[in-house]
C-alpha cells in the first residue's frame, strides 16, 4: 500500500477522483476496493491538517489510463457504507460541472432504484455532471421517495434520455422522464426552454468537457448495426 502524499509525482491520466465518502473511508480501504477493478499504484485521501479528518474525497491513481477509464465504468455509484461513490477523471478537488439546464427529473421510482442502476441506465445517453444522478430519499429513514434527477452536459443527451426512456419499466414500475422544473424562482417554468439552449450553445466552456458517452450494459452489442437506408442507396451502391 502506497500513499500518493509520499509520491512526488502522479500521472494525472491514470488518476480519478472518487467524492462522496464517509468519515471512516481510509485509503487502505479504497486501495483494496479499487484493486477489484484494476492494478492500483497508489491511494490519496487529503486531510485537515489539524483535525486530521478527510475532507470526503480522495484520488486513486492506476497503473494505466485504461484501468483509471475502466474502474470509473464499473466502480462509479458503488455504495461505501451507505453512500454512493461519484468517480470522476480528473486529478483535483472538485468535479467540473458546466451548468447547461439539461436537468431531468426521474419520477415514479421503485424505492429499489438507486443511484448505481440510474448511473448504468442513464449514462447511455450521455456525460452524466454535478452531483448527479441522486436519489430524493427521507432524511430520517433514508427510504426513496420515489424520484431523482439527473443533470447532462448537453441537451442532445437529455432529449435522447427523455425519448428512449420515458414510459420505459424500471424495477417493474413505468417511470416518467421529463426536464425539471428551474430552482431559480421561475414559477411552473422548465428546464429545456429554446433560451436555456441557445444560452447552453453559446456557453464557450462547453467544448471543455469529454461528450464521449458511457456505455454501461454489457448486453449491448459494442457496434450498433447501421440504420437501413431510407430512399434506396446512395449512388455507387448497387
Amino acid at each position: 500500500f502506497t500513499s500518493s502524499q509520499y509520491v512526488p509525482e502522479r500521472n494525472q491520466d491514470a488518476t480519478i477522483y472518487v467524492g462522496n465518502l464517509t468519515a471512516n473511508v481510509s485509503e487502505e480501504m479504497l486501495w483494496e476496493l479499487f484493486l477489484q477493478a484494476g492494478p492500483v499504484v497508489n491511494v490519496h485521501i487529503p486531510k485537515d491538517k489539524v483535525t486530521t479528518v478527510h475532507q470526503g474525497f480522495g484520488f486513486v491513481e492506476f497503473r494505466t489510463e485504461d484501468d483509471a477509464e475502466y474502474a470509473i465504468k464499473i466502480m462509479n455509484m458503488i455504495k461505501l457504507y451507505g453512500q454512493p461513490l461519484r468517480l470522476n477523471k480528473k486529478a483535483t478537488g472538485e468535479i467540473r460541472t458546466v451548468e447547461s439546464g439539461a436537468n431531468l427529473f426521474i419520477g415514479n421510482l421503485d424505492t429499489e432504484v438507486d443511484e448505481k442502476l440510474l448511473y448504468d441506465t442513464f449514462s447511455a445517453f450521455g456525460v452524466i455532471v454535478g452531483n448527479t444522478p441522486k436519489c430524493m430519499r427521507d432524511p430520517e429513514t433514508g427510504t426513496s421517495k420515489g424520484y431523482a434527477f439527473v443533470n447532462y452536459d448537453c441537451f442532445e443527451a437529455a432529449d435522447m434520455a427523455i425519448e428512449a426512456m420515458n414510459g420505459q419499466y424500471l424495477c417493474g414500475r413505468s417511470i416518467s422522464v421529463q426536464y425539471a422544473y428551474k430552482k431559480d424562482g421561475s414559477k411552473g417554468e422548465r428546464h429545456g426552454s429554446v433560451a436555456e439552449r441557445l444560452l447552453a450553445q453559446n456557453n464557450p466552456d462547453k467544448d471543455k468537457l469529454s461528450s464521449r458517452p458511457h456505455t454501461m450494459f454489457a448486453t449491448v452489442p459494442a457496434a450498433a448495426p447501421p440504420p437501413p437506408l431510407v430512399g434506396g442507396p446512395p449512388p455507387g451502391m448497387p
